[in-house]
């Protein structure tokens, strides 16, 4: 079976969906993954990679008429409370520039089925039955139909839905549950990094998209981590000069693989990076901010498997919770449980056909 699978030209929109498309593709499947800009670099993986993102669409630029244009809207998605208004102008500027490549690839290669996740929603408007998967703890569904009215393309319901987020945390109707498994490419990590630490040992990330004050959660814990008697590890930063002793800075790692040498991770609150904690079983501390940030810092800090904290109110206290609290330890271990205990990428894979059956209308 031929499958499409399509991401936004983003790192964080198109890792989350490898997992299933290299699933696919060992089970026999003829598998291409279709994307743009930063994300064409899933052509590590060995997959067939297309480029359907015009060079000329950036995502800066959109975003600023957005905010010229609808100022309020702009206003409300800075302070986390902008529910899809935002983004389904954004991602439904990205899908157009997208749909007619898209389109040309699907008339060249006739896929049997289109997977995609829920802001590239023109992987629902190319005639094929189609798949989401979700990414995130938003209704895929719900993110799918808000980007789609803003398209001009015809974008349909899709046949069903991958459900990735643990019902612990939020339940959605309907769908098909899928084992969320981190992905983040291949890269180089340290050899003290991937073995235990003598201390506790707190991972700090930032987000992969550009945007401002990316860096403000990372100087916070920065500032006051020599109070802390922790090892903390800086992913990316940008800088690294005049760090405490016990602060230490590498530059891309792939995040799974560090996890499991880590006692807790402070980060932006970005899907990808929540979900890969939840999986490891490794307590959070979240920045609320822009998107869907504040929704996830307040759904996993009502798990109880995580907190959530803006850069001012980052204290030694807070960071020593982080890696001590046995509450949150216990309600991480309980969320990886339960993830474990969902349909592997494998597993759905080998179900495969019967996607396609449903598609069919039968």
């Amino acid at each position: 079976m031929r499958v499409l699978v399509v991401a936004a030209p983003l790192l964080g929109h198109v890792f989350p969906l490898m997992p299933l498309a290299l699933a696919l593709r060992d089970a026999g499947h003829d598998v291409v993954v279709a994307t743009g800009g930063e994300a064409l670099r899933v052509r590590d993986s060995g997959l067939t990679v297309e480029d359907v993102v015009p060079a000329n669409v950036r995502f800066g630029p959109i975003a600023l008429r957005i905010v010229l244009a609808h100022p309020l809207v702009a206003r409300r998605e800075l302070r986390g409370s902008g529910g899809l208004d935002f983004v389904s102008r954004l991602f439904g500027a990205v899908g157009n520039a997208m749909h007619g490549p898209l389109r040309e690839l699907a008339e060249r290669w006739r896929p049997d089925i289109v997977v995609h996740e829920p802001l590239a929603a023109a992987g629902s408007a190319l005639g094929v039955p189609s798949v989401v998967h979700d990414v995130s703890l938003f209704d895929g569904v719900d993110l799918t139909a808000a980007v789609g009215a803003r398209m001009r393309a015809d974008v349909r319901s899709p046949t069903t839905i991958l459900r990735t987020a643990p019902k612990s945390l939020v339940e959605f109707l309907g769908g098909r549950p899928l084992r969320f498994v981190p992905y983040s490419g291949d890269g180089e990590v340290p050899r003290w990094l991937a073995e235990p630490s003598g201390k506790p040992r707190i991972l700090i990330s930032r987000s992969t998209a550009p945007g401002p004050g990316s860096a403000r959660m990372m100087d916070a814990v920065t500032k006051v981590a020599r109070d802390v008697d922790a090892e903390f590890v800086l992913v990316r930063p940008a800088r690294t000069e005049g760090l405490p002793e016990n602060v230490k800075a590498v530059g891309w790692v792939p995040i799974p693989r560090v996890l499991p040498f880590c006692d807790g991770i402070v980060h932006h609150g970005g899907a990808g990076t929540l979900l890969g904690a939840l999986a490891a079983g490794v307590p959070q501390l979240v920045e609320p901010g822009p998107g869907d940030r504040t929704v996830h810092a307040r759904t996993l800090s009502g798990r109880g498997a995580g907190l959530a904290a803006r850069p001012e109110d980052v204290t030694p206290a807070l960071l020593t919770r982080l890696v001590e609290d046995s509450k949150l330890q216990r309600a991480a271990g309980e969320v990886r449980d339960e993830i474990s205990g969902m349909p592997s990428p494998a597993e759905v894979a080998q179900q495969w056909e019967s996607f396609a059956r449903w598609g069919r209308g039968s």
